[in-house]
């Protein structure tokens, strides 16, 4: 028994989720310095530095999507592992009812959360010995946008603007290249990648997020694959997707590249996209009593210095503040690009509540609401409820039926990150209505806009599923979709595409 293994799993899962580590810090630093101020992704880095501040200062999730906790596990030989995974999963329930993870674990059939972000599969433990006399644990939390993200590619394969990729490392560079471009603004740019070449399609994604638990500063071991991960950082970051997609200069923070033995038959390139809240530590425990020993990625004497300066995210002057419930000319007054600061009533919807919607009268009455891609960490206040994250989630997973929730209902505007397809371009033109990118992962910034929770409907979808009623104050968002049949994600993608089939020539 390790008395102290408990504690130990449960400080490690709080710290990865609330405190990025240095490496991940000091490449945000380095996109700050690169992307001017008063560019849309100068204002959105601003934001998420703050947001990482806030997050450590209250030992608050970063992003509300915590993600899939991914355990990798070294243990001396004859440890009892049996034991070490049930201790695993009650730390990740005990983190859950504190609110430092949200619940994400849920039936796969029924669709119903467990609450606990326990279930067959959740959380994820890789168990492995070596012949030390010490426990090494290290965790990743990465979130569904990103995770959505990931690419794998069976080689040869033609890609767009690109061309043909080929069984060697220059179409290994071409998949990678493609990955990135296609994620745009829906991973919570600028990312991250792990890569590995060849394994089957199985150990291809695995030994890829493998590749994330390495440092973001590290050379590889093997100069063909250390040549090939700077050429991506040098290319990648000429094809002007930007923070979020907004465009601008910085759109990858890393590239790490494993390799792994394949079947002839088989090439894969499997690609792990992880977002710029690229929350991952470790620590090593003593093999007796299970105490931490030493934190790796981080070093606890040295403090951590601040990402925002003391002004933080500054307002121009230009921003629009709407107040909800909004009007058809208040929407068609709004261009792309146009800063708004929104105030009033936001109704959150995700996945399930726009399935509910397709099929029954909304338990609200949404004509000039606000509709907001967010699943929030929630914790009880006395009788009520108290928001603790709530940034915007993916939006593009509600394709298929936000242009009907939009013209049936009324609903005036969208908040989300990564913008939607021409379905909903086409709706909101019609409708008079506009989209609203809100900074993805920034939790706690967006978390302070929020007055008051007065109501909750749809509970039994699960707290980060279900309808929140919130009031917020000032909520900033970027108009990247307008009711004139203009989009931002469309331009970005579009002349990001030109950039790609020059770098691929």
């Amino acid at each position: 028994m390790l008395p102290q293994f408990f504690d130990s799993v449960l400080a490690l899962i709080v710290r990865t989720s609330t405190d990025l580590p240095p490496d991940v810090r000091a490449a945000m630093t380095v996109a700050m310095g690169q992307e001017s101020p008063a560019t849309q992704s100068g204002q959105a880095l601003a934001i998420i530095a703050e947001n990482i501040d806030l997050a450590a200062d209250c030992e608050g999730a970063i992003c509300q999507d915590t993600g899939m906790p991914t355990f990798e596990v070294r243990v001396p030989i004859g440890a009892n592992q049996v034991e070490m995974r049930r201790q695993i999963r009650d730390a990740v329930a005990e983190a859950t009812r504190r609110g430092k993870l949200r619940p994400n674990s849920v039936d796969s059939i029924t669709g119903e959360n467990t609450g606990t972000n326990l279930g067959p599969g959740t959380p994820i433990v890789h168990f492995d010995q070596w012949e030390r006399d010490d426990i090494e644990v290290k965790l990743i939390l990465k979130g569904g946008g990103c995770e959505n993200m990931n690419a794998q590619y069976s080689v040869p394969v033609e890609l767009p603007n690109l061309g043909r990729a080929d069984r060697n490392l220059e179409g290994v560079r071409k998949c990678i290249l493609h990955a990135v471009w296609n994620a745009q603004g829906k991973g919570c740019a600028p990312g991250a990648v792990g890569v590995c070449i060849g394994g089957d399609r199985t150990s291809g994604y695995v030994h890829a997020k493998e590749q994330l638990f390495r440092t973001l500063d590290d050379v590889n071991p093997d100069p063909r694959l250390a040549e090939l991960e700077a050429s991506i950082m040098g290319e990648v970051n000429k094809l002007g997707i930007g923070t979020m997609g907004f465009g601008g200069r910085v759109s990858l923070i890393g590239c790490k590249i494993g390799v792994q033995n394949r079947l002839p038959a088989s090439y894969f390139v499997s690609v792990a996209y992880d977002c710029w809240a690229f929350r991952r530590l470790g620590v090593v425990l003593d093999a007796r009593s299970g105490a931490i020993t030493q934190w790796l990625y981080r070093d606890p004497a040295n403090p951590v210095m601040a990402m925002a300066d003391q002004a933080g995210f500054q307002r121009t002057g230009r921003e629009i503040s709407l107040q909800a419930p909004l009007t058809e000319e208040q929407m068609r007054s709004l261009k792309v690009g146009d800063v708004v600061l929104v105030s009033g009533r936001v109704f959150t919807g995700r996945d399930q509540v726009h399935a509910y919607l397709m099929k029954h009268e909304p338990p609200v009455d949404m004509r000039g609401s606000v509709l907001y891609h967010c699943g929030p960490v929630v914790a009880k206040d006395g009788d009520g409820w108290r928001v603790t994250a709530a940034g915007p989630t993916t939006s593009i997973r509600e394709e298929p039926y936000q242009a009907d929730v939009i013209t049936r209902y009324g609903v005036r505007a969208v908040i989300g990150k990564g913008g939607m397809g021409a379905k909903t371009l086409a709706a909101l033109k019609e409708a008079g209505a506009v989209y609203l990118n809100g900074i993805g992962g920034a939790a706690q910034f967006y978390a302070r806009t929020i007055t008051g929770v007065d109501g909750v409907s749809l509970m039994e979808f699960g707290t980060p599923e279900a309808m929140w009623h919130l009031t917020v104050k000032d909520f900033p968002a970027i108009v990247t979709m307008d009711a004139h049949g203009n989009s931002l994600h469309k331009d970005v993608e579009q002349e990001s595409a030109k950039e790609l089939a020059q770098i691929g020539a």
